[in-house]
């Protein structure tokens, strides 16, 4: 394993390489990553980049963005098969559709989510900003797209706009059950549950915290308590567990994505050695999918 941390080590300076790593990945391939974040975190990092080459340890979606922002730069992601189902949970059609029956309606694209579903959006979110984002708009009619969990949760928090609902959703937080929450409540009293609002409104409802990846990082490390339930995608351990050597964390089993699993430190290898598989995106599609990211970051600030 130390032979690829340092062969990583060789490679990103021979080829002029920074590597984004998202929490979800494995420990291993975020100790050898130079930025490690959400994908809010991610995105901003993406456009400030001096390096050549950009090597994305997540899902293809999160390397397309980086590749719109970042149009002269080598983007590269070690599976090009790292895929998010959440991201196809809506059609073009559909987004259409609700255009035509609202005439003021702001199409709210979540980060998590196709090229072509951002290209037909007016603005895109992540979880860390989006009620930040959505209240900004001058829209009354919000769609929201693709994930119905996050929707619901910034729908409550801003009761004046008027939401349309899509019914996507992200299979490793949306099987995430409220019985398994208050059976490890009743297990460990004193736990503080920690819920990405990815998650089923039920789990929200039992959590003592909701908030993005970052935020839940965050919110562990200022707290002064020692047992918590982690209701997320369980790469976010190896952060958790390197700022915290002092608390206990408790993972869902089941909530692993297979996808982001995908993303090794041998792979990581191989893409830098290669570079390759590389992300290419089309002109026209990466002009229309920049105006909304672009907005993002600007509504964000």
């Amino acid at each position: 394993m130390n032979e690829l941390f340092e062969r990583v080590k060789m490679l990103k300076k021979e080829k002029d390489a920074v590597i984004l790593a998202h929490y979800y990945v494995d420990g291993d391939v975020q100790q050898v990553a130079d930025y490690i974040g959400d994908s809010y975190y991610l995105s901003k990092v993406a456009t400030t980049l001096s390096e050549k080459v950009i090597l994305f340890a997540g899902v293809n979606f999160m390397a397309d963005s980086a590749k719109v922002l970042n149009p002269n730069k080598k983007v590269i992601l070690p599976d090009i098969t790292a895929d998010c189902p959440m991201a196809h949970m809506v059609t073009t059609a559909e987004i259409k559709k609700v255009r035509e029956l609202y005439d003021d309606v702001a199409v709210v694209c979540y980060i998590n989510s196709t090229l072509e579903l951002k290209a037909e959006s007016d603005v895109c979110v992540t979880s860390a900003n989006a009620i930040k984002v959505v209240k900004a708009l001058p829209n009354k009619n919000i769609f929201f797209i693709p994930d119905k969990n996050l929707a619901h949760f910034v729908a409550e928090h801003i009761p004046e706009k008027h939401f349309i609902y899509n019914e996507g959703f992200c299979p490793v937080h949306n099987y995430m059950a409220a019985k398994y929450v208050q059976d490890i409540k009743k297990q460990y009293p004193n736990i503080k549950v920690l819920a990405h609002p990815e998650c089923p409104r039920l789990v929200l409802a039992n959590a003592d915290y909701i908030g993005s990846t970052s935020g839940i990082i965050e919110y562990a490390k200022a707290s002064n308590d020692k047992q918590f339930l982690i209701c997320t995608e369980n790469g976010v351990s190896h952060k958790l567990k390197e700022d915290n050597p002092d608390k206990m964390f408790i993972f869902n089993d089941l909530s692993v994505c297979p996808d982001m699993k995908k993303i090794t430190l041998q792979s990581v290898v191989n893409s830098l050695e290669s570079l390759t598989p590389e992300v290419e995106v089309d002109e026209n599609s990466r002009k229309k999918a920049l105006k909304p990211l672009e907005k993002m970051l600007e509504l964000a600030k």
